[in-house]
């Protein structure tokens, strides 16, 4: 979602009678790459760009894609393929070793639908939403990009097959994951279709008011994080008030109420207030509840808690944070938001040389 914002942003800024814009989306990886499909990037007329499609070694191509498409006023798909040893590849010898497809889409800023005013829709979603890419080449590339709310295929590229897009859609949402499908027309012809599940941005809820909250508020903010402090305003740095969202007193905690993209850090270095707070959000199956603090003060707090066995409920991680040796608040603050990561993304967190296969997925 950060780099969803920032397109959007740059986008903004833009005089639309002066210059003209494209829009360059991953939408199909086979093998290695560094970035996924939904990897986005902004190009401008006058050359300059935000966002990425890679660790770098395609975006010189792809801006010229982009200027191409701006002036021909028209889609293109270029795949970009890296797998064999041909010198002559682009991204050859910078590690993608991958295939990687890109569609490159003029954006007309008259078109009150067109992708970055869908975009636009999902900044402050506290659900997921799933964006439907229909790419069909008859004579002429055509691109359709839709938001399906609730994940219905009812919407106006009506030619489709809609059984096969439904049973599309309920991969993706299984999954949560994006892929790229082939799917039948009414007249037996082939559409690709490009299936987005887009996780709305994660929300962070700092309990606390101390001086470490500064460094967590600082981390969440380089992530694109959605920041609520529940403490003190008056404790509270300033550079830290203009981070967050919105801040709530400690008594008013029971309003906050969390959603499944939601992690909540008790730092408020008072064992009272973390326990009461606790109780609160483990009564809202809140996925991530992090704690600082030694274990044998989460030992006292469960013989306390006599209706409850915090040490195995999944969602509590007290201590919070992998275990990377974190001493300063700074790097205390990366261990526990690795580990909110982690959690979100089902992941181990443990050292990638450890993983045997690839880095990311295959698909779905």
């Amino acid at each position: 979602m950060l780099e969803i914002r920032k397109i959007i942003s740059e986008y903004d800024k833009i005089d639309h009678d002066l210059e003209n814009v494209a829009l360059a989306t991953v939408i199909n990886v086979e093998e290695s790459a560094y970035r996924r499909i939904g990897a986005r990037m902004l190009v401008r007329s006058n050359g300059t760009w935000i966002g990425g499609i890679s660790g770098g070694c395609l975006e010189g191509d792809a801006l010229k894609q982009s200027l191409n498409a701006i002036y021909k006023n028209e889609s293109s798909i270029v795949i970009y393929d890296t797998m064999d040893n041909d010198p002559n590849q682009i991204g050859i010898g910078l590690g993608c070793n991958g295939k990687i497809e890109v569609l490159f889409s003029p954006i007309n800023p008259d078109d009150p639908n067109n992708e970055i005013e869908i975009l636009r829709k999902l900044l402050d979603a506290d659900k997921p939403s799933i964006l439907a890419k229909i790419i069909s080449d008859d004579k002429k590339l055509q691109v359709h990009t839709i938001l399906l709310d609730g994940g219905s295929p009812n919407f106006g590229f009506e030619e489709i097959n809609k059984i096969q897009l439904q049973e599309a859609i309920k991969i993706v949402l299984q999954k949560r994951s994006p892929k790229l499908f082939s799917i039948k027309t009414d007249e037996e012809k082939s559409v690709k279709v490009l299936l987005e599940f887009i996780r709305p941005e994660t929300r962070l809820i700092i309990v606390g008011d101390n001086y470490d909250v500064d460094a967590m508020a600082k981390v969440a903010t380089a992530l694109g994080w959605n920041i609520w402090i529940v403490g003190r305003l008056k404790k509270l740095n300033k550079s830290v008030v203009k981070k967050v969202k919105k801040i709530i007193p400690f008594e008013d905690h029971v309003k906050v109420i969390p959603n499944e993209f939601t992690a909540v850090v008790l730092m408020t270095h008072d064992y009272q207030w973390d326990k009461k707070i606790l109780q609160h959000f483990l009564k809202h199956k809140t996925p991530y509840i992090g704690m600082l603090g030694p274990k044998k003060r989460t030992q006292k707090m469960n013989k306390e808690l006599t209706d409850l066995d915090i040490e195995k409920i999944d969602a509590v991680h007290s201590p919070a944070g992998l275990d990377i040796g974190a001493e300063s608040p700074e790097e205390i603050s990366i261990s526990i938001v690795s580990e909110i990561i982690a959690v979100f993304r089902k992941k181990q967190g443990y050292s990638l040389k450890l993983k045997e296969g690839p880095i990311h997925e295959r698909g779905i």
